[in-house]
């Protein structure tokens, strides 16, 4: 059985605190979590497992992530010496839709359009406020809160990735709110 790794990490740091996109090795990792086809369950990770995530992914026959390319690697590099985008087998859906449309598109409007309706929970800038709670009062609510957050964008993500497989192509709406289909093959 082929083991599709749908992943997904949230940071501790924002792009202000490390000086910019040039230094997401330095934005540290809260939460990572996957989701594996092969053992059909979701894998939570935090900063003192990054080894395991990242051995993971490197074991993974396809990790499938929005944006994490150019994003969640990066920031996961800061852990490992292996060059993550090179050796793994990666669709990120957020590159491969950009190259076909031109423009990149947030994960929360393909969902909404594609799965009708079902969206993110929260974003990026939550993930950190809760970090930075936790970090101040040591409470474990707040890291159950960023890892639940982030495994429902990796369902989202999966379930974008289903839909694509199954249809051949992903909606979303555009500027004036006209839903546009956009051929995938994935």
């Amino acid at each position: 059985m082929q083991d599709i790794v749908y992943f997904d990490l949230e940071t501790q740091k924002s792009f202000s605190a490390v000086g910019g996109g040039k230094h997401k090795d330095k934005m540290g990792m809260s939460v990572g979590v996957t989701y594996s086809t092969k053992t059909g369950k979701y894998h939570i990770y935090d900063e003192a497992h990054a080894d395991d995530l990242v051995n993971q992914l490197i074991g993974a026959d396809l990790v499938v992530g929005y944006n994490h390319i150019h994003f969640d690697y990066p920031v996961l590099q800061g852990y490992t010496i292996y060059d993550l985008a090179s050796q793994t087998s990666n669709l990120d859906m957020m590159a491969d839709l950009e190259t076909k449309i031109g423009f990149r598109l947030k994960l929360d409007s393909v969902a909404k359009s594609s799965l009708k309706g079902s969206g993110k929970t929260a974003d990026g800038l939550d993930a950190l406020k809760w970090w930075n709670e936790y970090q101040k009062t040591k409470d474990e609510s707040f890291m159950m809160k960023i890892a639940e957050y982030c495994c429902y964008d990796v369902k989202v993500t999966k379930n974008v990735h289903e839909y694509g497989v199954e249809n051949q192509s992903i909606l979303y709406d555009d500027k004036s709110g006209e839903e546009v289909s956009v051929e995938v093959q994935w």
